[in-house]
């Protein structure tokens, strides 16, 4: 049944001074004359979760022009411009206070991501947010819910959702921003490029907790050596150049605090196109890139990292190998094979991050520790490898010139600003040969591919399996863990729920038969189908749209989850 705003108002004046329970009977749907106000979950106690709102703005009304929906990707720029508008518009609430009440949506970051926040549709606009229902004490404040809801409300839906009060160039000026962006990244592959940085851009932060741009005073703006720039022609802004970092393996070198860390970590975010004003707009990284770290301590169940270890003094199978407590270098090891089980074409690997062993072992400590004594094979050994089976890699390098041997291509980093080196780095190897001997101990082969196990915990979709997340980066599957706090390419919390719900649904479908990767594949499919609502059996706006390689690397993660080779 539907009632009006009026309606609203006389329930809650009736339920003035009553016990907090009482607010259930407001649950429903409500015309508020030119919108739609639905209160699906209504909190029980005021110190339980907020209650859960969703705005149903007529497209009619709201105005959006049908050209900033025109596809997909214009359709995420609008609807990541709306969050913010929206969110701005509740930020310049002066509520908050326990008698008051309050009214929130999900914060975005700087990426462009789809959300389950806002939705557009050709025939209406919808925001899907939290309520904090007034009280004084357990008691209901019903004429403080009613001015919440039926004058604070409708003042931030016309500030925020309607056309004719947002900034409109800020507007077009984000999606055909993002749009240009999409076409960059679409035209990679055909230009033999893994990845692109645009000329200007500022891509050192504020510090570590704030990542927006640090200021134009302090930035060195980016600028392409010239055997490296390259031209894009773009939909809406002409023609965007920058540096073009060819497929293969490049190497990113430099003394410290010159900006090579920092140039990898905008390539590594790069994965999701940026807000106008980040500085990071125009970097662009293929989708299936991965940043690979070492992880110590993490949990591996039946991972074929033979390419890298063998002959391990515990006599542990290689081609099948599980621990509870991984090492630095067999964690290393085991992200890179899961990465490439998932579909990743493109490693990122940041010498500062990484396991020193896995990395390299030189001509001296090859001649001290023989290589029938060390069982693993440096990653030095296999970079070749992995081209040829089209994979490249980016890796920031301070200290193991040793890969000079190797590079395809040699960036330098100056001051934060880039030099191509590649010539004058063979030159160096040539000249200061290693004497560095090989160390693999079998040809490359393509890694066993894995099924998950059934998990004695159930899973579901719609989250039968109870999944909790922390800030930290930890999810609680039942009473399994998954730690992803040193997974990089998260940037939300809300993609990090979207990841337990994903996996909660993945369990349900583990049977030991059918792959990773099928199982990851068939998941997409299901998203693209029918948004991130598939995760969830209600509506619900704190959701955020995972990668597939973040999703595996939570299942991968969830310690008590086995797996098994299948061929």
């Amino acid at each position: 049944m539907t009632l009006s705003g009026e309606e609203l108002r006389a329930l809650l004046a009736r339920l003035e001074g009553r016990g907090y329970k009482a607010y259930q009977e407001i649950k429903g749907r409500y015309e508020l004359g030119w919108f739609t106000l639905l209160i699906d979950r209504v909190q029980p106690d005021p110190y339980a979760p907020p209650s859960r709102l969703r705005v149903r703005l007529p497209m009619a009304r709201a105005g959006l022009p049908p050209d900033l929906y025109a596809n997909r990707v214009r359709r995420l720029a609008l609807e990541d411009f709306l969050l913010r508008s929206f969110w701005g518009a509740l930020g310049r609430s002066s509520r908050g206070g326990p008698g008051e009440g309050y009214l929130r949506v999900e914060r975005p970051s700087q990426a462009v991501l789809e959300r389950s926040a806002v939705m557009v549709g050709p025939e209406a606009v919808e925001v899907r947010l939290w309520a904090g229902l007034p009280a004084r004490g357990r008691s209901i404040l019903g004429r403080v819910a009613a001015k919440l809801l039926l004058e604070e409300l409708p003042r931030v839906v016309e500030e925020g959702l309607l056309y004719a009060n947002l900034d409109a160039r800020a507007l077009a000026r984000q999606v055909d921003l993002i749009e240009d962006v999409e076409a960059i990244r679409a035209a990679l592959p055909e230009r033999g490029l893994v990845a692109f940085v645009g000329d200007g851009s500022i891509l050192p932060r504020r510090s570590g907790v704030d990542d927006r741009p640090l200021s134009a005073e302090e930035a060195v703006p980016f600028q392409a050596p010239p055997s490296l720039r390259v031209a894009f022609s773009v939909p809406h802004g002409g023609q965007v150049t920058g540096l073009g970092i060819p497929r293969g393996i490049t190497l990113v070198v430099g003394g410290g605090y010159h900006g090579k860390s920092t140039l990898l970590r905008a390539l590594e975010v790069g994965v999701y196109p940026h807000i106008p004003g980040d500085g990071r707009e125009y970097v662009v990284t293929l989708p299936s890139a991965v940043k690979i770290r070492a992880e110590d301590g993490r949990y591996i169940s039946a991972v074929d990292i033979s390419n890298f270890m063998a002959d391990l003094p515990s006599g542990d199978d290689t081609r099948e190998f599980s621990t509870l407590n991984a090492s630095g270098s067999t964690s290393q090891a085991a992200n890179i094979v899961e990465a490439l089980e998932a579909g990743a074409e493109l490693l990122l690997v940041d010498e500062d991050t990484s396991a020193t062993n896995f990395m390299i072992r030189d001509a001296r400590m090859q001649r001290l520790v023989s290589r029938e004594r060390e069982p693993i094979t440096p990653f030095l050994d296999r970079v070749q490898d992995l081209k040829r089976a089209g994979v490249s890699s980016i890796l920031v390098l301070g200290g193991s010139g040793d890969y000079f041997d190797v590079a395809d291509c040699v960036l330098m980093m100056e001051s934060y600003r880039p030099q191509e080196v590649t010539a004058q780095a063979r030159e160096v190897a040539r000249a200061l040969p290693t004497g560095r001997k090989g160390e693999e101990r079998h040809p490359y082969t393509p890694p066993r591919v894995r099924a998950p196990l059934p998990w004695p915990g159930g899973g579901g979709e719609g989250g039968e399996e109870r999944i909790k997340v922390r800030a930290s980066g930890q999810l609680q599957i039942g009473r399994a863990e998954s730690d992803l706090s040193a997974v990089a390419q998260l940037v939300e919390e809300g993609q990090l729920r979207a990841v337990g719900e994903a996996v909660g649904i993945l369990l349900s479908w583990a049977d030991g038969r059918r792959t990773v990767r099928e199982l990851l594949a068939e998941l997409e499919a299901k998203l693209e189908e029918r948004g991130l609502d598939y995760l969830s059996p209600y509506p619900r706006g704190d959701l955020a749209r995972p990668r597939r390689f973040e999703i595996a690397a939570a299942l991968n993660r969830l310690r008590g989850l086995r797996f098994r080779p299948v061929r």
